[in-house]
């Protein structure tokens, strides 16, 4: 049912080769002899003596790319300048640009766009600050903001090394929702220092992305921006994930036939990801969700230093389970992981309940690999894309701001992303729904439109909506 795509990375390797002491074919054969595939060549310079060439290379892994430059490496007369692949080179000079919706060819436009008459419309705004959606990119535009703390799979970073992420996410809400989102990354020292800079830009934005930021800090930056501020913030990482984990549970348990007041749930990893989709499962209807971190399972007979801890130990777990998951893991009807790879065991799937159901949501690699778990559950779902049933954000925040921005939604609230998780499960019909199928591909063109009318509808449901 499971099953592994195989790489099909390519590289390109610039080669200045000395030609008396070594010749083309050996470079070749050396490839070859280390299962790479030569693809291409091309000449760059060519002289009696030296020969610079672009050579790429079709290889499994990076891994894979290592050996095979390290056995270049080791030939006489090769010298290897530079070694870029197609993803290095899709991010030459960036992957997004501002341009223009039209042309300046004369005084006159040159006057109306800029000065004198510009300042007419900057008085009207002024008197009327509202204005600024209708005459300004503000109607349109989103800020996608990290301070680089918690990149997927990288952990903390350099705010200059997490701008390709945000120029990713930026890349994704235009494709997916036109959506004009700008990426910035914030050299900030501080918690409050974050949330001052986010407001002092926050006049040029309809809405605030916040992406990428540590537990538990990004708990206080969001709950702050969103009682100071009058647009909507998004802290994608807690809430566009638990929005599409229950998008799957919702079409999940129409297949093991299971309510959401019957279920017992555990949530593995107790962050900012962990405490969001246990919110919105217990906004949904859950009675029972046990938590568990390093330390074991969270529970009322224990005390944290940790704010959020204190507020899960109050909400959840009404049995006041303890010990660690292989322990409180017994006839769980659910379990999700957002923590770290290979933490549940096969031994562990084998108590839980009847038809049990799997988000092993660890990337890169999982908290069970589908393989080992394939035999014991009935459904699972994992964050890669080599899987069926991928849990992705991109699912989830497009259609979200396509439809806050289209109603001047002040906030996002929990009614607005509750509809939008079964926005998201609505598109699967009952004909397609399967164990390999509860969650739509992040291509399906439904998803957008079905979010965006389903969180307008919530707005205005619960007064959010500025648009009339």
């Amino acid at each position: 049912m499971f099953h592994m795509a195989r790489s099909n990375m390519h590289i390109i390797l610039r080669l200045e080769i000395t030609k008396k002491h070594v010749t083309f074919g050996e470079i070749a054969t050396t490839i070859s002899k280390s299962d790479g595939d030569l693809v291409a060549i091309d000449v760059i310079k060519e002289s009696p003596d030296l020969s610079v060439r672009d050579v790429t290379v079709r290889v499994n892994n990076e891994n894979h790319q290592k050996q095979i430059i390290d056995k270049v490496n080791t030939l006489t007369g090769v010298n290897i300048r530079h070694v870029s692949d197609r993803t290095f080179l899709v991010h030459l000079g960036g992957k997004i640009e501002v341009k223009s919706k039209l042309s300046i060819d004369n005084r006159e436009q040159l006057s109306q766009v800029y000065t004198p008459e510009v300042a007419r419309v900057s008085k009207a705004i002024d008197e009327d600050p509202m204005l600024a959606y209708n005459l300004t990119i503000k109607k349109n535009t989103v800020a996608v903001i990290s301070d680089g703390t918690a990149v997927l799979g990288l952990g903390k970073i350099k705010p200059e090394a997490a701008m390709p992420v945000m120029e990713g996410k930026a890349m994704l809400f235009k494709q997916f929702a036109n959506v004009d989102a700008f990426p910035l990354c914030l050299n900030a020292n501080s918690t409050e220092e974050i949330i001052q800079t986010i407001k002092s830009l926050s006049p040029t934005f309809g809405g605030i992305n916040l992406e990428d930021i540590a537990s538990p800090q990004c708990f206080e930056i969001e709950q702050r921006l969103k009682e100071e501020l009058d647009i909507p913030v998004f802290h994608d990482d807690q809430h566009g994930t638990a929005i599409v984990v229950l998008a799957g549970i919702f079409n999940a348990l129409k297949l093991v036939e299971k309510e959401l007041e019957d279920l017992k749930i555990v949530v593995c990893g107790i962050g900012a990801a962990g405490i969001a989709i246990t919110k919105m499962l217990l906004n949904a209807g859950v009675k029972n969700v046990v938590g568990v971190d390093k330390e074991g399972a969270i529970s009322k007979k224990d005390t944290y230093e940790n704010k959020m801890w204190t507020w899960y130990a109050e909400n959840t777990n009404p049995h006041n389970e303890q010990g660690s998951l292989s322990q409180v893991i017994e006839d769980a009807d659910i379990f999700i992981g957002v923590s770290a790879a290979g933490v549940l065991k096969v031994d562990d799937v084998k108590k839980m309940a009847k038809d049990p159901i799997v988000f092993a949501l660890a990337n890169p690699n999982p908290e069970i690999s589908p393989e080992e778990a394939s035999p014991y559950v009935k459904v699972m779902a994992t964050g890669r894309s080599d899987y069926p049933n991928q849990v992705n954000n991109v699912l989830c925040f497009p259609g979200i701001f396509r439809g806050v921005l289209d109603c001047r939604a002040t906030s996002i609230n929990e009614e607005m992303k509750l509809a939008a998780s079964k926005a998201i499960a609505s598109t699967i019909s009952q004909d397609e729904l399967n164990v390999d199928y509860i969650i739509p591909g992040v291509f399906n063109r439904e998803v957008v439109p079905k979010i965006r009318e389903a969180v307008i509808q919530a707005a205005y449901d619960t007064g959010v909506a500025q648009k009339v």
